[in-house]
């Protein structure tokens, strides 16, 4: 990802000094050749020049799009079912433990805590392993989403969705069902309590 973002910083890059070069030209220099009608050769180059470019742009992405939804291996498998409106978390590979994640009201948070982002049982995940979160809803379309660790996968009620992740850093991350579900679309928040992995396989997730 880093590389093709590198890759593709680097075409627009040059494809923005071109045409800045193209505009500082035309407004500085004296144009002699001004009843040209037909440029035939022109036309021909700025016409296969970009598809070119989109083509050189365009493989690398359908690449990357697919070796990101391919799942080698996971660690840990858990499950993320949505409702209206929280979530339920089955830790499948630990005896089945599930429970409910739900919002803390105003009244319940501790000082220090996010309103609106605050739950009362956390999902705790582990880091340097991947994870494979399988991802459903019970009764609308959800979306379980964590953007500072790069997640969004839609919660389809049916259907079984999922994305793989290796988180690099512990700590605590927050996020938001990002599909409109319904009147408290705004208060299903996702928190995900990451944690060094000789911790996890101790049973922290236990204590929830």
């Amino acid at each position: 990802l880093i590389t093709f973002h590198d890759h593709a910083l680097m075409a627009m890059s040059l494809i923005s000094l071109l045409v800045l070069y193209a505009l500082f030209s035309t407004l500085t220099t004296k144009l002699t050749n001004t009843n040209i009608t037909d440029a035939q050769e022109m036309e021909i180059i700025w016409t296969i020049l970009p598809a070119i470019i989109l083509v050189l742009i365009a493989f690398p992405s359908l690449r990357i799009l697919y070796l990101t939804d391919e799942v080698n291996n996971p660690s840990f498998t858990i499950k993320s079912i949505g409702h209206q409106w929280y979530w339920t978390y089955e830790y499948t590979d630990y005896g089945g433990l599930i429970f409910n994640s739900y919002m803390l009201p105003p009244l319940f948070l501790n000082p220090g805590d996010l309103r609106l982002l605050e739950v009362d049982n956390r999902v705790v995940l582990p880091i340097e392993a991947p994870v494979r979160m399988m991802i459903t809803s019970q009764d609308v379309l959800h979306s379980w989403t964590i953007p500072t660790l790069g997640l969004k996968t839609d919660a389809v009620p049916g259907r079984l969705n999922q994305t793989v992740f290796t988180a690099t850093r512990p700590g605590v991350y927050y996020g938001q069902c990002s599909e409109i579900c319904g009147a408290n679309h705004s208060f299903m928040p996702i928190v995900a309590e990451l944690i060094p992995l000789k911790i996890f396989e101790m049973g922290p997730v236990f204590t929830l």
